[in-house]
Parts: C-alpha cells; sequence; structure tokens
C-alpha cells in the first residue's frame, strides 16, 4: 500500500510540477521525457503515466510526442471559450455512452477552468457513479452520458 501511496504522490508532484511550467509559458510546452524522469527520479513510464491520465483531451490538453534521441513531448493546454467547450462536450465528446473514470476527467476539467466550482464538481461526480447508478452494467454508462448532458446543459443556461 505504501509503494502505490508513493507513486500516487510522485505522479501528483510531477502533474503540479507540469502544470506550473504551462502557466509560465502560456499555455505550450515541448519537454524531454527522458530529462523529466532523471529529474524526478522515475521511470519514464512514470511520466507516460502522468501524461496519459492528467493531462487527456477530457481534461482539456493536448499531447503530441515524438520518440527516439531527440525526442520530446509537447504539451498544449486548450483555450476554449468556456460555452463553445460545453457544447463540444454536449454534442461531441460525451456520445451514447460514457465511464465513471472518463465524467470525473470532464468534470475535474470543467470545475479547472472555472466554469463549475468545486463542490458542484463534488455533487455532479457523486450523482454519476457506478454505485449510484445501480442498473446493469450494459446501460450505466448511457444513463450516465444522458445524466451528464443534461447537467451541462443546464449549466450553459444558467450562464444565458
Amino acid at each position: 500500500k505504501e509503494g502505490v501511496t508513493k507513486m500516487a504522490r510522485l505522479s501528483d508532484v510531477i502533474e503540479d510540477f507540469i502544470k506550473t511550467l504551462l502557466k509560465q509559458s502560456e499555455g505550450e510546452l515541448e519537454l524531454q521525457r527522458n530529462e523529466l524522469a532523471e529529474y524526478f527520479e522515475c521511470a519514464p513510464s512514470q511520466i507516460n503515466y502522468v501524461l496519459a491520465t492528467r493531462f487527456s483531451l477530457d481534461r482539456g490538453y493536448y499531447i503530441e510526442s515524438r520518440r527516439g534521441g531527440g525526442g520530446f513531448i509537447r504539451i498544449v493546454q486548450l483555450d476554449l471559450d468556456k460555452d463553445d467547450y460545453l457544447l463540444y462536450l454536449i454534442n461531441e465528446r460525451i456520445g451514447r455512452s460514457i465511464s465513471e473514470s472518463e465524467t470525473n476527467d470532464i468534470v475535474t476539467n470543467i470545475m479547472e477552468r472555472g466554469i463549475i466550482t468545486e463542490r458542484e464538481a463534488l455533487l455532479i461526480k457523486s450523482a454519476l457513479t457506478d454505485k449510484v447508478i445501480a442498473i446493469p452494467a450494459n446501460l450505466r454508462g448511457v444513463i450516465r452520458a444522458n445524466m451528464l448532458k443534461a447537467m451541462l446543459v443546464a449549466i450553459l443556461r444558467s450562464r444565458a
């Protein structure tokens, strides 16, 4: 258990470090994966894990990666208008079905963008867990997608 906690803490530290660099570089950053791994004294796979889980499209980031000797990682924080982003989520991203983890990423992102408060994010995440949507697994994602879309439409309407 301690190893998992230590790894989670390292992931948090790496995420915070990258976000700080992104703020300083106005939303676009190029990094060397191996240099970052050396800096944090971890395997490059740990850096890959952080990028894949903490800097996904659902969280508002675009990652471009080139492997090899001169390889780099480019991280771009997408700067979308809040209403446009919500419409994109409703009309394109969520689709007919969505998992709990994808939902959590989206809700975290809209909270970090200041579209909803931390309290609202906690309420939405709580309402859309697998435990709460206690129906057969094949229908759970469909119900969650419809509920999340309805919540995002309500947020859009309240902003108008």
